[in-house]
């Protein structure tokens, strides 16, 4: 039981998160949503879905986010504890080697169409044809943020080329400088988790080709993202090019901060600054034939 307990409630970062954002009580009140089990309404949702974002460590303990694409029924809860998924990375992700084993892993299946999204953190293990994540935590999210788009066509099979480096080059800057989607993993002892960021093209900032800062939005008061930073720095993301079938993934350091820019739509007066450690960007490595996105209303 004292797993359980363990695995559903705030750890200490979070609160710290929670008090410096003046969020807590709210995030107390949300916090039942918090189950170790995929809701029975759920179920369904999942087989629809055609992308699963999936955030883990790699063998230095450094997070990377990416995802496993797939027709519909490619994501399955064969019970209210499991979470199957029949696909897996290109062999060139960087997450390839650990995904081959066991491992902590924060999960998150968004529709984008209906602008949906339910997060599954758990453990993760291989299986043929892909792998099986042991519910730890599952709980939905509200659809702020999301940016609503269509894969028009079935997922392609991958032939990635991959380019890494230190910093971002003048191509990756642009994609990063004009997005209006992106992911962010992270993780401290008790586990990984994987969460969406959104906003109008230009929301992210390249400050300069190792600096990125964006604008913390309100969201579900619970500060899980900003939680883990206070505990543990190290940070993953993703843009995917939506256009190209493109990814660039990125792995840093990240601090949550006051942001001098307060006032103005969503913003929660904090803003996040990450640091690139390593950049890679991999052609043909995600399904490029997406419609031009329609912006929530929330942005």
């Amino acid at each position: 039981m004292t797993d359980l307990v363990d695995r559903l409630a705030f750890h200490p970062g979070e609160l710290e998160a929670q008090r410096v954002a003046g969020t807590a009580e709210p995030a107390a009140r949300v916090h039942p949503i918090i189950s170790d089990a995929i809701p029975r309404g759920a179920f369904d949702f999942l087989t629809r879905q055609q992308m699963l974002v999936l955030g883990a460590r790699d063998e230095r303990g450094r997070p990377w986010a990416t995802t496993l694409v797939g027709s519909e029924g490619f994501l399955t809860a064969p019970d209210a504890y499991t979470l199957r998924a029949e696909a897996t990375v290109v062999p060139t992700d960087p997450l390839a080697d650990v995904l081959r084993h066991e491992a902590d892993v924060g999960t998150l299946a968004i529709d984008l169409v209906m602008r949906k999204r339910l997060r599954i953190n758990g453990r993760w293990r291989p299986v043929d044809g892909g792998g099986e994540v042991d519910v730890h935590q599952a709980f939905g999210n509200c659809p702020k943020y999301i940016q609503a788009r269509v894969m028009t066509e079935e997922p392609p099979e991958f032939h990635p080329v991959v380019q890494r480096s230190e910093a971002l080059d003048t191509r990756q800057s642009v994609l990063v400088s004009t997005a209006d989607t992106f992911f962010i993993a992270t993780g401290v002892e008790s586990g990984v988790d994987v969460s969406h960021r959104g906003g109008n093209p230009g929301f992210v900032r390249v400050v300069s080709p190792t600096e990125l800062v964006w604008p913390d939005f309100v969201g579900n008061a619970m500060m899980m993202t900003a939680g883990n930073l206070t505990v543990n720095p190290l940070a993953g993301l993703l843009f995917p090019d939506w256009e190209s079938g493109a990814t660039l993934q990125l792995t840093g350091t990240a601090e949550v901060r006051w942001s001098a820019e307060q006032g103005g739509g969503p913003r929660n007066g904090q803003e996040t600054v990450f640091r690139v450690h390593e950049a890679v960007w991999t052609e043909n490595a995600f399904p490029g034939s997406w419609t031009d996105p329609a912006y929530s209303r929330f942005n």
